[in-house]
């Protein structure tokens, strides 16, 4: 492996954090990060929820099967976005633009130190209609995941899953 690319061999799913609280400016951060992905058509359709409050971050993972690390995550974010604002109002235009700004997150608590855990909402309608009513998303945004965030209290090695099986030059 490239020891240059390591900020993304070593970018890991992080599900124990330690109890120590994360710095208002780290979220900013992470933030920016999210919004300097690339969105179609520059639409950037993409509005984010910050929960640091215990009450809430306990109710995002009574919704989410498989968030109960956000019980023990310092903050989460909630990846959502403005069908309206989309590309050509286009479903697939909007989850490209938010998955990308989702891995520009990862990547970036990576780089930072932090630990993190994408965890999906699209395209499960319980978890979708489950996250609108608890954090009353108008009708338009769709939330498309949740990003658990906390200083990790494990370590993964560096790792790809690269496999030349899946690589076919000028064709298939």
């Amino acid at each position: 492996m490239n020891p240059q690319l390591n900020f993304i061999f070593s970018r890991r799913s992080i599900r124990k954090f330690t109890q120590r609280e994360i710095p208002e400016i780290l979220l900013t951060d992470l933030l920016e990060a999210a919004m300097a992905a690339p969105s179609a058509v520059a639409k950037d359709p993409w509005h984010f929820i910050v929960l640091r409050n215990r009450a809430s971050l306990d109710q995002l993972a009574t919704i989410l099967p498989n968030g109960k690390m956000l019980s023990g995550a310092a903050a989460a974010l909630v990846v959502c976005g403005d069908l309206n604002q989309a590309h050509d109002q286009e479903l697939s235009f909007l989850l490209q633009d938010l998955s990308a700004a989702v891995e520009n997150i990862l990547l970036a608590a990576n780089a930072l130190g932090l630990g993190a855990c994408w965890l999906g909402i699209h395209p499960r309608e319980e978890r979708i209609a489950a996250v609108a009513q608890q954090f009353s998303l108008p009708e338009n945004i769709l939330p498309m995941a949740g990003i658990a965030l906390g200083w990790p209290a494990q370590e993964s090695p560096a790792r790809t899953r690269y496999n030349p099986d899946c690589v076919h030059l000028e064709g298939w």
